[in-house]
C-alpha cells in the first residue's frame, strides 16, 4: 500500500516533472496500491490549477470523482496522530497536510509516495515506511532498519479496478 503525498500525485500528473517517470513506474506497477488521504486533495487541485491551468484541474476534479484514485478519508484517531505529529516535529512545520499523510500511513502501514524529502526523511514513523520514488529498490522490511540521517545520506548519495485508471495521460506534456 501507498499514501500519496500532494507533491508526488503532481509528479505524477505534471509529464514535465523531475520526478514523473519514477512515480509513474511506481504507480503503473500497482495502481490499485495508492491512497490519497484527503487532506491532499485541496492542496493539489490549487496547485494542479495554478501551476497547470484549468483544464488540467477539471481532469483532476473528474478522476477524484469518477474513483480513478482511491481516497482514504481517514478516522478522527488520524487528526489527533497527525497534532501529536506537527508537536513532536515543531520544528519542521509540516502542517496539516503532511502530517495526515504521515498518520494515515503510519495507521495502514503503509509506504508513502512523496518528493518532500526534507520533512518525510526527517519524521520517524513507527513502520519506517519506503519513501517512493527514493526507497523504490528497497523492500519495506529493508526500510524498517533506516534512521532519518541514513536515509539522508542514501538520498545523498545518488480500489479501484484498473479499468477506471486514466490521469496518467493528461498532464502538461514535457
Amino acid at each position: 500500500m501507498i499514501v500519496a503525498d500532494t507533491g508526488a500525485i503532481l509528479a505524477l500528473i505534471d509529464k514535465s516533472d523531475t520526478h514523473h517517470a519514477a512515480l509513474r513506474a511506481i504507480y503503473l506497477d500497482d495502481p490499485d496500491a495508492w491512497l490519497l488521504p484527503w487532506a491532499i486533495l485541496p492542496e493539489v487541485d490549487y496547485l494542479v490549477a495554478t501551476h497547470l491551468g484549468a483544464p488540467a484541474e477539471r481532469v483532476w476534479l473528474a478522476d477524484v470523482a469518477d474513483g480513478s484514485y482511491v481516497v482514504e478519508w481517514g478516522t478522527t484517531r488520524d487528526l489527533a496522530a497527525a497534532r501529536g505529529l506537527a508537536e513532536r516535529y515543531a520544528s519542521l512545520e509540516i502542517g496539516l497536510v503532511d502530517a495526515v499523510v504521515m498518520a494515515v500511513a503510519e495507521r495502514l502501514e503503509a509506504d508513502i509516495a512523496t518528493v518532500d524529502l526534507r520533512d518525510f526523511g526527517a519524521v520517524t514513523l513507527r513502520h519506517a515506511p519506503r519513501l517512493l520514488p527514493r526507497d523504490a529498490g528497497l523492500t519495506s522490511s529493508a526500510a524498517r532498519g533506516r534512521t532519518p540521517a541514513s536515509a539522508r545520506r542514501s538520498r545523498d548519495a545518488g480500489r479501484r479496478g484498473s479499468a477506471a485508471r486514466r490521469p496518467l495521460s493528461r498532464g502538461r506534456s514535457g
